[in-house]
């Protein structure tokens, strides 16, 4: 398998803008052809790799006989370490494992590295993640990583054989090529762009090979954040991170959950649409143009999130790849 930064410089040297995405693990109680069903039609495009998406748990609680509310942990989509090797299996093509702070121990961590290493996997995206939704703030699991700059000195440190047992003999090197997450229009917890792209740049310092951004629906804000990015000395590559809008209500859950503007140009023609398909349509559209624009900047990589779907992503693929 090959490492993302070297399917990065190969798509460079070529002069080639490649195709990539990322999906959703079925929801528990669905099986594996629920994602090769999405995954089929995309591969037409040739991508070097494919993202999976690892969702934390969450709380829910459940009143006992005696009618107390027990708290209890669920994982809705669980499956993103063996979806990874059916991936690399069936498809011979590289699976980019997301790795979150929340939820885990950094003993949880470690396991699943090794996991992911023993299966030829090697290469993974360091997230934070979210907040569960009971907590208006992010907490990291006790002894867990706080932020994605610590997950990255943790993979590295596997990287150099250093485990968390500090007694262990004659460890292996793993040898994991780790991306990690940039937001153009800033984290929406951050306080200015500015600190943000200095938190980036200190993930990148810890060993990260290169840089996926946020979903953004105006060109301009990517290739502002590229040169802010330049100016403050990082020089990894920056992937632009895309997704087609498909439902109305998009309009006002992207920018309250991301923080991510819509071009008022966009909401107009969302707002003139008549019906559902008209409005999944103009997202398909505004995401050809897109795309266009950034594949005619010269970025080595476009990457879609898919979010479980892939007829959007196909016909904006057939339209600009």
């Amino acid at each position: 398998m090959t490492k993302v930064i070297d399917h990065i410089a190969q798509a460079l040297e070529k002069k080639k803008t490649a195709f990539s995405f990322e999906i959703l693990p079925p929801l528990k109680g669905q099986n594996i052809d629920t994602i090769f069903s999405n995954i089929d039609p995309l591969m037409e495009f040739k991508p070097p790799f494919i993202d999976v998406t690892y969702h934390r748990e969450e709380y829910i609680y459940k009143e006992r006989p005696d009618g107390l509310l027990e708290k209890k942990v669920v994982r809705k989509r669980p499956g993103t370490v063996g979806i990874c090797a059916a991936i690399q299996n069936k498809y011979s093509v590289d699976a980019v494992p997301h790795v979150l702070c929340g939820g885990f121990t950094k003993e949880d961590t470690e396991n699943f590295l090794i996991d992911m290493d023993f299966l030829g996997i090697e290469n993974v995206m360091a997230l934070r993640g979210d907040a569960v939704k009971s907590e208006t703030y992010f907490k990291p699991n006790k002894n867990g990583n706080m932020y994605a700059q610590d997950l990255v000195e943790q993979i590295m440190d596997l990287n150099d054989g250093k485990y968390l047992d500090e007694d262990l003999l004659n460890s292996s090197k793993t040898d994991f090529c780790v991306g990690v997450a940039g937001y153009p229009e800033k984290h929406l917890e951050a306080p200015s762009l500015e600190s943000d792209i200095h938190f980036l740049k200190k993930k990148l310092e810890a060993g990260a090979c290169y840089v996926v951004t946020q979903m953004f629906f105006d060109n301009q804000k990517y290739f502002d954040f590229v040169a802010k990015c330049r100016a403050a000395g990082i020089t990894k590559p920056i992937i632009p991170g895309l997704k087609p809008l498909s439902t109305r209500k998009q309009l006002n859950m992207i920018p309250q959950r991301f923080s991510v503007d819509v071009p008022d140009a966009l909401v107009m023609e969302v707002v003139k649409s008549k019906d559902a398909a008209a409005v999944r349509q103009v997202g398909i559209e505004w995401c050809i143009q897109q795309s266009k624009e950034l594949k005619e900047a010269g970025v080595p990589v476009l990457h879609y999130y898919s979010m479980g779907k892939s007829d959007n992503i196909q016909a904006i693929a057939k339209a600009v790849f």
